[in-house]
């Protein structure tokens, strides 16, 4: 029996999902440029041309993989989108924060892998900032209505400490406190 529409929509998603997982895990442990598309291929369990159907290109395929991450992670941020952070939401956004950070280690490392290569952040930069300063404003306006002196500076501090907490736990997971970090976090910041 023919195969029906939605049993090929279900193949694609299936095929462009196993890409992005190999991509994923490959990116993150070998890095962006040691990472060949048949490396991809191989891991995934599909021909090298059959990439090229779902994505244009390894750099087209590293900007998706850090579009999606950062887009479902940062819709915990103001979840009903008023442009207003209460105490809730922004412990509703830790807790998300750590429960990312703890299911999706691959993600984490990949981020701050194209962080760390200049040439690599320049093809996701301009998403980032489109998704980190409208984050920053809402959480400066935030620290404003606590009457904190500096609200973006105080933002900004809360963003660099999130991000160290990230890496040290991506360095040693095992042992990392995360937990208690995490109530620490909300303790000192909300």
């Amino acid at each position: 029996m023919p195969r029906t529409e939605r049993q090929f929509k279900d193949i694609r998603e299936l095929k462009r999902s196993q890409i992005m997982d190999s991509a994923l895990h490959l990116f993150a442990q070998k890095g962006f440029d040691s990472t060949s598309i048949n490396m991809i291929a191989k891991r995934a369990g599909i021909s090298k041309g059959l990439i090229y159907n779902y994505f244009e290109s390894k750099e087209d395929l590293i900007t998706i993989l850090i579009h999606n991450g950062f887009d479902k992670f940062f819709t915990e941020f103001d979840p009903n989108n008023d442009g207003v952070l209460t105490d809730l939401e922004f412990e509703h956004f830790i807790d998300k924060t750590f429960e990312v950070l703890k299911s999706n280690l691959h993600f984490w490392k990949l981020y701050f892998m194209v962080m760390a290569q200049p040439q690599v952040l320049k093809l996701v930069e301009k998403k980032l900032m489109e998704l980190i300063i409208p984050l920053l404003t809402i959480l400066s306006e935030y620290y404003t209505s606590k009457g904190i002196e500096n609200p973006m500076a105080y933002a900004r501090f809360f963003g660099a400490m999130i991000d160290g907490v990230c890496l040290n736990y991506i360095v040693d997971p095992e042992n990392f406190p995360v937990e208690e970090i995490k109530q620490i976090i909300k303790n000192k910041f909300i």
